[in-house]
């Protein structure tokens, strides 16, 4: 997917700023961070541990409070957190005595008051049977598996329909195995849902994989956008002709040697 001039602006970072007051003063983390994501577009960000990636995404979800700037979604700023957006952390967080299918209905009653119970049914088993779990509606969160929990957060937050999914480092927490097999499923529901992504992650292979821009942070305290990768690959992607791809190198000592410094 190229990403086009006249494609609409989703989300929109304004001089974002967020400190820590401490004993000695302020700590910054983030800076007049600006950032612009488009619709439907899928951004990774990456950078070293402490330079702020996941305190951005926490301040997009509206779970952390602003110092100064803003976050727009869809031109209005963020006052909050909201359904529309979703988030997929490391640990997907589920509740243990629920089935696969009560977890995920708890945000789609939220978000769809006036749909029949057979509605909301319906959204639940269709992203739950998205993301492979078509076999595991009634099995309850505690009886399942690592990667088998996080495709049930995955299905949830597809479910809510949300204007931007946020992922904070989704896979952190998985095997190499699971982890191949979740980046196939992700990629394949958001091709078919096209929801603008935004996501955390330390692997740089992932990020060239998933996204249409890897955007680099520089180290903190003062973090700021130091580098953006424009990954045009085509889509729909199959992990081995990325690979192949001439240029899935030349992204991936990009991103490589940004960290190095």
């Amino acid at each position: 997917m190229e990403i086009v001039t006249d494609t609409k602006v989703m989300l929109e970072c304004k001089d974002l700023t967020k400190a820590y007051p401490t004993p000695t003063g302020d700590f910054v983390v983030l800076e007049d961070f600006q950032l612009q994501v488009k619709e439907e577009e899928f951004i990774s960000i990456i950078g070293h541990s402490g330079c702020g990636k996941s305190t951005l995404l926490t301040m997009v979800a509206g779970l952390n409070e602003i110092t100064a700037g803003q976050v727009l979604l869809d031109e209005v700023p963020i006052n909050g957190a909201g359904p529309d957006r979703a988030v997929v952390f490391q640990s997907p967080s589920l509740f243990p005595w629920m089935t696969a299918l009560e977890n995920v209905m708890i945000g789609v009653k939220q978000v769809f008051p006036h749909a029949t119970k057979a509605q909301r049914n319906d959204i639940c088993k269709y992203y739950l049977s998205k993301v492979g779990l078509a076999d595991a509606f009634h099995k309850k969160a505690i009886d399942l598996s690592q990667g088998m929990k996080q495709r049930v957060g995955i299905a949830r937050a597809f479910a809510l329909k949300p204007k931007v999914l946020l992922l904070d480092e989704p896979f952190g927490m998985l095997d190499s195995m699971t982890r191949v097999e979740l980046q196939d499923v992700l990629i394949d529901v958001w091709s078919k849902e096209k929801i603008t992504a935004i996501m955390v992650t330390h692997d740089v292979d992932e990020a060239i994989f998933l996204s249409d821009r890897v955007i680099m942070m520089t180290s903190g305290p003062y973090a700021k956008v130091g580098d953006v990768a424009h990954i045009k690959l085509k889509r729909p992607r199959e992990r081995h002709t990325v690979v192949e791809h001439p240029n899935f190198y030349k992204y991936r000592q990009h991103l490589l040697t940004f960290l190095d410094h």
